[in-house]
């Protein structure tokens, strides 16, 4: 049963922890913006377009908390990669590695947990495909190791709409993983795996996926 979110909170930020549960829970087009204003504990039913502007932007709020919870892992952790890569750049699985460790952090808590659930809807609109960003990742360390990660794919000979298509499935894969465990834990499902062994065997996979070489002949 969905909760009231908790009280002595603004009501910008009720309404957001609702639309994590309810995204999270019935996904993010079957959610409806009257449930989340009800479970905000809110009696005016515009409270989001007057807190958000409209739907869209409650949901780029969401998701904009959520990526500043993992840039603050992210950002850190790829700076160090690339001092120690030097002037070669850092390698595929040591990005890959970057990447989990920062989305997993989100699954410490339930909250993080549903925004994990929430983002895997909206793997492909991070802009990878037409190299603009969505504006919530533009000028982030996110972005960034998306450019590395096409950087050392081109070193490695892949030609262009095949780098650009793996980048978006390696998103997709981690994201799917980790909304799926996160999924679990929300349920009280035992996982499978151990945490340590699903992150490790979660890069290794992802990187698999990059590094596989091309089908020849490659039209």
């Amino acid at each position: 049963m969905a909760r009231t979110p908790g009280a002595g909170t603004g009501t910008r930020e009720k309404l957001l922890r609702a639309a994590e549960e309810l995204f999270a829970a019935h996904g993010v087009d079957g959610a409806q913006t009257r449930d989340i204003v009800r479970l905000a504990g809110q009696s005016n039913p515009s409270a989001v377009q007057y807190h958000f502007g409209s739907r869209a932007g409650l949901l780029d709020a969401v998701m904009a908390g959520r990526l500043a919870r993992t840039e603050a892992v992210l950002a850190p952790a790829l700076a160090a990669v690339e001092a120690q890569a030097g002037a070669a750049g850092p390698d595929l699985p040591a990005l890959v590695g970057v990447l989990v460790t920062a989305e997993a952090s989100l699954l410490r808590d339930d909250r993080g947990r549903r925004c994990l659930r929430v983002s895997a809807q909206l793997a492909h609109e991070s802009g990878v495909r037409a190299r603009t960003p969505h504006p919530t990742l533009d000028g982030t360390a996110t972005w960034r190791l998306i450019c590395l990660a096409e950087e050392a794919l081109a070193a490695a000979g892949l030609p262009e709409a095949l780098r650009l298509e793996r980048i978006e499935l390696a998103l997709t894969l981690v994201g799917a993983a980790l909304a799926d465990r996160a999924r679990q834990y929300l349920d009280g499902a035992r996982p499978l795996t151990y945490e340590e062994a699903f992150l490790a065997d979660l890069v290794g996979t992802t990187s698999a996926v990059l590094l596989a070489p091309a089908p020849v002949p490659y039209p």
